[in-house]
């Protein structure tokens, strides 16, 4: 009999055991296996608190609570009891109870590395991004077995790259397999848009340490940025599966859905998160760019009036007002954002982000000279971080002209994919694309999708190792390419681009940087239509110069550089005139505002679409618009915009002498162009900017080729339309070498 009990009691132990083990992964199989238990040992609270985070893992969390509850007074001094019970408050939106019943926990148990995750993720709920910083250090300090890995968590978090990078990778040289070092390294190359390296080396901490959550959360991360959005979601919901309502995860997830055109979807997880977490920043702002993308205004605006109130001084909500075009701010906005502009110091992105709003707020008030103050002020805090070398610009242009000739497409001929899909939208930003698009997805037989990144993401695989080769093997390789690595590379981009189309036969592809790859595009996809939207140099370039893009188009932050980079883009789509006639449909928006129903014909004839009255009556086609003029093209066309840059004269000089000779090709007076007054060698940076404190202060390394040894041998090429050698040395010396330092002031 003695020796029965003891087996059953072995036994008992051993299916609890195998419960616990199985919990993670097979939430259902481990509440089958502890509810045996529990019916034949209704007393064990092991068995009964295992069920309880089965039951919360399997989102029947009502349930959760109340068995866990029920083990308060059986387990007073179980850590682990207290977390699960803050994990089930936090999925049933009730914060203030779960950062209560975690910090019981972390009470017990101060060292609870999972505790104090889960605690961050709460606090950063609540909005206190102190509190949820400092618990995330702490779950750093308890989850590493180095204690220096805990000062370079520090330098992180301070920006301090420089000094982070050497001591995690002494660590990695002793511990190649500690996986928090591995993870922390991988946040290095976060940092650094180093996305691929980040990729490799989650995916090698992942494999070491499955259940390594934050891994796989920035894992989820990096594969969004890197836009393999079905495998982020994959990841993502491995990690809803442990933590169902995790407001971070939820953010998450609901963000791969705004970047797959899901925003209806993308809405619905943000109106949860934000009813369980008011003060959700991110979460309210994120909620309020998909609402506006839907073309849902006034909820949008109220959105972004509550991402105000939870944080008065973030530059973000009003740059989003602003953002809509069509919105106006009141006196009072005008006020408050006044006062929370610095005159020395502050957070670099919230100070850039109130400049440009000031601006727009300023313009649409007349006051026209304050307004270029403080979009200039806003262009140059920009710069600070978003660094821009318009020499590396001009060599891209020259290499696409020498290599893409019309030899290499008449020996080409025939190849590639042969599928018509595509229509790509080329150009600057703000000249008309989005008007375009909408006017094509207007087409019973178009779909519109976004600024989509795979040709780019072609060119640089095209482009190589640039470790070895830093100029990178792309355009040149193009010559080498057998007609049916063309067809794979056409089919490539089809297929990766699928996850954003429906079933309509032609969709529309806007990334305006694309004008560059136009080489690129007809070779893999000869079938494809392009079309070049193209404005004013004056109106274009000071469109650029006034917005705020969130990621890239960084020579946009400076009067010289965007006018230099303005006359590359026509050197090369002059190039493509010449060397592929007919290839590439040029649309004046001048022309466009002028008579619409033209132009509208000339798109669809040389897209081969049949005519369609609704192209004409765009305004009314509801659909999701992404960029900034998404309310504008929700309007009939208007003529007010075209001659805006007029207000602002007085201060663009510096891009008439940029833009040179080119003005003669557009209706401005000839002698106006060329009458400008000097203008100094370097933009210098007012005191106050300076002191403006970047994000992270320690920019990313850069490694810039030897652009003078490359050029040597194209410099027949350099007297290319519009290219004069005074151009082109007011183009800034070289920059060699890694820097781990803040970007110098832009250099004219």
């Amino acid at each position: 009999m003695h020796t029965s009990a003891a087996n059953t009691i072995e036994q008992r132990q051993k299916a609890l055991h195998q419960a616990g083990q199985s919990l993670a992964s097979r939430p259902a199989q481990s509440l089958a296996e502890v509810e045996a238990l529990l019916s034949e040992d209704p007393n064990n609270v092991t068995a009964a608190q295992i069920k309880g985070s089965a039951l919360r893992l399997l989102g029947r969390t009502g349930e959760a609570l109340a068995t866990l509850s029920a083990l308060k007074e059986k387990m007073p001094g179980r850590a682990v009891l207290y977390h699960e019970l803050g994990l089930c408050f936090g999925a049933l939106g009730d914060n203030q109870q779960s950062v209560k019943h975690l910090r019981k926990a972390l009470e017990l148990k101060p060292d609870f590395s999972a505790a104090w995750l889960a605690l961050s993720n709460q606090l950063d709920s609540q909005g206190d991004q102190a509190g949820s910083q400092a618990a995330l250090e702490r779950h750093l300090q308890t989850s590493t077995r180095h204690p220096e890995l805990i000062q370079a968590a520090h330098h992180l978090q301070a920006g301090k790259l420089g000094q982070a990078e050497p001591i995690i990778k002494d660590v990695l040289k002793k511990h190649p397999e500690d996986v928090s070092a591995i993870r922390m390294l991988a946040d290095l190359a976060i940092r650094l848009d180093r996305f691929h390296d980040a990729r490799n080396l989650l995916e090698r901490c992942l494999e070491l340490a499955p259940d390594f959550t934050l891994a796989r959360q920035n894992y989820a991360s990096v594969l969004r940025r890197l836009h393999e959005l079905p495998e982020a979601m994959h990841e993502i919901e491995t990690l809803l599966r442990e933590d169902p309502a995790n407001p971070r995860y939820l953010i998450l997830k609901a963000s791969v859905l705004t970047q797959l055109g899901k925003h209806a979807a993308a809405v619905d997880i943000f109106e949860g998160v934000i009813k369980d977490y008011p003060n959700q920043f991110a979460a309210q702002m994120s909620y309020g760019h998909n609402l506006k993308t839907l073309g849902r205004v006034d909820e949008a605006i109220s959105a972004y009036r509550r991402t105000v109130e939870i944080s008065p001084t973030t530059g973000e909500a009003y740059w989003s007002l602003a953002n809509l075009k069509t919105f106006r701010f009141s006196d009072e906005d005008v006020s408050n954002m006044r006062a929370a502009v610095t005159s020395g110091g502050g957070d670099a992105d919230d100070q850039s982000h109130l400049a440009f709003a000031l601006g727009k707020a300023l313009e649409d008030q007349g006051e026209y000279d304050e307004s270029f103050k403080f979009y200039r002020r806003g262009n140059e805090i920009r710069r600070i971080e978003h660094s821009y070398d318009p020499r590396r610009n001009m060599y891209n242009a020259v290499r696409q002209v020498k290599t893409c000739t019309a030899e290499l497409f008449a020996a080409r001929s025939g190849a590639g994919c042969q599928a018509p899909d595509p229509i790509f939208v080329v150009g600057l930003p703000r000249a008309g694309s989005t008007l375009l698009e909408q006017i094509l997805a207007s087409h019973s037989m178009v779909e519109g999708t976004t600024e989509l990144p795979d040709i780019i993401a072609l060119s640089r695989l095209l482009a190589g190792d640039r470790k070895a080769n830093p100029s990178g093997l792309y355009p040149e390789i193009l010559r080498e390419l057998a007609p049916a690595r063309l067809r794979e590379l056409g089919e490539s981009y089809l297929e990766s681009t699928r996850v954003h189309r429906s079933a309509l036969p032609f969709f529309i592809d806007k990334m305006p940087n694309n004008w560059l790859h136009v080489g690129l595009i007809h070779l893999i996809l000869p079938n494809a239509k392009i079309i070049d939207a193209r404005r004013h140099p004056m109106a274009g370039c000071f469109a650029c110069y006034k917005q705020l893009f969130a990621r890239g188009q960084t020579f946009t932050y400076d009067l010289t550089a965007v006018g230099h980079y303005y006359r590359n883009y026509i050197k090369v789509m002059d190039h493509w005139d010449e060397v592929l006639p007919g290839k590439v449909l040029h649309v004046q928006y001048e022309d466009m505002v002028a008579d619409s129903e033209t132009q509208i014909r000339r798109v669809l004839e040389h897209c081969k679409l049949p005519f369609e009255e609704q192209c004409l009556r765009f305004y009314e086609t509801e659909r999701a618009v992404r960029t900034p003029s998404s309310e504008q093209v929700r309007q009939p066309i208007f003529q007010e915009g075209l001659e805006q840059w007029r207000n602002y004269e007085a201060h663009l000089d510096p891009l008439k002498k940029a833009l040179g000779p080119l003005l003669e090709r557009y209706a401005i007076n000839r002698e106006e162009a060329l009458a400008v007054k000097p203008f100094p060698a370097r933009s210098v940076l007012t005191k106050e900017v300076r002191q403006v404190r970047p994000r992270h202060s320690q920019k990313r390394a850069l490694l810039f080729p030897q652009f003078s040894a490359i050029l040597a041998p194209l410099n027949h090429l350099t007297g290319l339309r519009g290219c004069s050698s005074m151009a082109e040395r007011q183009l800034p010396k070289l920059h060699t070498g890694v820097r781990f330092s803040s970007p110098a002031p832009h250099r004219q």
